[in-house]
């Protein structure tokens, strides 16, 4: 019963955190926004303590539950592994194989190392939610929206709108390779040994495995009831329950459940016990014909309280008409070389974003505006960057700052973004129509939300001047209305250039 529990359990999480990085109505934000904020390391680089501190009492309670239930990369294994194991023949798969220790504490202290020297790539690569978070916008998301793309047309032709039509690319090839190569490493381990990934490599696992050798509550081998049949360890995805010497190694265990459930002889208990540590491997010594205690095994009263499946509704959301205005071809806007690369508002400053931002991609994948990609910057490696080729920022537009869960974007309004100056637009007058092609333009002043554009005379003295934009730098916000709209190509005549530090205007 706890094991079906938990895989419920673990099925609802990871159904609705994978579908944060799915979803381009922004519906599932506001509703479901939280699984995000209580992924472990995220919570760390918030200083969100609350869930820091609840994640650690509920390890110390019942063991590495977040792994089993909460944590997407962990249960996204488990589903690699239940399809393995239910090939003919590849039943009881699993056997007891020694912990990897020192190769467990070097990757941990790599990681802890890097979050204090600031070096964002080796948390990024490194943090099992970031990881499977790039999985999911860069493997499924396209599919998702392609499966989206594909009901519309249809609807579009039995005259139904409840579905709109999005357009799929690929928003950073690098992220993209780096994301495809960790999901085929991480489901060659699940194939062929479950959980190995999670107690070798994963910094969380390890992190959370100390904790676990002091948990409550945990699987109790009962030395007079066990006949030796190894079902448990045969069925044990973390290869940890050691059958020879009736040992399970806690610091690798993930509380899911399997080996209560193969054992016929009821040996398997998951209840209150006493320990005591001999090196790495914790030997059970709470042993019911020892102590003369009958109790009975831990309720799933007592283990987690479900809630049920709110209904999710979906909403169309206004987006934007891309029209030339006629038959003639478009090139195809490149993107200019910016000294300074743009960030989100409410990133507050370059610094702020490079050690928080573990470059999960949610907020990429949140934009409705397709202005977000990842950087192919070492410094800033996968972390988000502005770029205007397919839109511009639209000042009522907060979605990115409302889905970050570490920081790296703090929650704005839409009202304090219309005040955030995030770049300055620069002209180059060398690419503007005006002067190529002698011909009035006003799309950079027409467009410009804060009116920090204005038109004035290139050629002073003659009433029949053409009129050049002049920006004010005191109001410009960086949106990249004038970029984007801008109709000279390949490069637009005005850019927008980064701030080091966001201020108001």
């Amino acid at each position: 019963m706890l094991r079906k529990i938990r895989v419920i359990a673990a099925g609802i999480f990871f159904l609705l955190t994978t579908l944060l990085f799915l979803d381009f109505t922004g519906v599932l934000h506001g509703w479901f926004g939280w699984l995000a904020e209580i992924q472990l390391i995220p919570a760390i680089l918030a200083v969100n303590l609350s869930v820091i501190v609840g994640l650690v009492l509920l390890t110390l309670l019942f063991g590495r539950l977040y792994c089993s239930v909460i944590c997407p990369l962990g249960i996204f294994q488990d589903g690699i592994s239940h399809i393995a194991g239910n090939r003919k023949g590849k039943k009881n798969r699993f056997k007891y194989s020694s912990a990897k220790l020192w190769l467990r504490y070097i990757i941990l202290g790599l990681f802890v190392l890097s979050m204090i020297l600031g070096i964002s790539v080796v948390v990024s690569l490194l943090d099992p939610y970031a990881a499977y978070g790039r999985i999911a916008s860069n493997a499924f998301a396209p599919v998702y929206r392609w499966g989206n793309n594909l009901l519309a047309w249809f609807a579009e032709r039995a005259d139904s709108y409840s579905f709109y039509s999005t357009e799929v690319w690929i928003k950073g090839w690098i992220t993209f390779g780096i994301a495809a190569v960790t999901l085929i490493i991480v489901a060659i381990l699940a194939w062929r040994n479950g959980r190995i990934y999670c107690n070798t490599i994963c910094p969380v696992g390890t992190i959370l495995g100390v904790l676990s050798g002091f948990s409550m509550f945990k699987p109790v081998l009962d030395k007079g009831k066990c006949n030796g049949c190894g079902a448990c360890s045969r069925n044990c995805k973390s290869s940890c329950i050691d059958i020879k010497a009736k040992n399970i190694d806690y610091s690798r265990c993930v509380t899911c459940f399997n080996c209560i459930e193969r054992c016929r002889a009821g040996a398997m208990k998951y209840r209150y016990v006493k320990i005591k540590h001999k090196k790495e491997t914790l030997d059970v010594i709470d042993n019911a014909a020892d102590t003369g205690h009958n109790e009975k095994g831990f309720t799933r009263r007592n283990l987690l309280s479900l809630v049920g499946m709110m209904a999710i509704s979906r909403t169309v959301r206004a987006q934007q008409l891309h029209v030339d205005g006629g038959l003639a071809e478009i090139e195809d806007k490149k993107k200019p070389e910016r000294k300074i690369p743009l960030i989100p508002p409410g990133a507050v400053s370059a610094a702020n974003m490079k050690n928080h931002c573990t470059a999960c991609q949610l907020c990429v994948s949140a934009c409705p505006n397709n202005i977000l990609s990842p950087s192919n910057k070492l410094a800033t490696f996968m972390q988000p960057e502005i770029s205007y080729e397919r839109g511009y920022c639209r000042p009522e537009c907060t979605e990115c700052s409302q889905v970050c869960p570490t920081g790296a974007i703090t929650p704005i309004t839409s009202a304090y973004k219309s005040a955030i100056s995030i770049g300055l637009a620069v002209w180059i007058k060398d690419n503007c129509v005006i002067n190529s092609d002698e011909v009035q333009c006003n799309n950079c002043e027409r467009h410009c939300p804060t009116g920090a554009i204005a038109l004035a005379d290139r050629d002073p003295g003659y009433s029949d001047s053409l009129k050049i934009p002049v920006i004010d730098k005191e109001l410009c916000i960086g949106c990249g209305a004038c970029e984007n709209l801008c109709p000279a190509r390949p490069f637009s005549a005005i850019y927008v250039e980064g701030n080091v530090r966001h201020h108001s205007i």
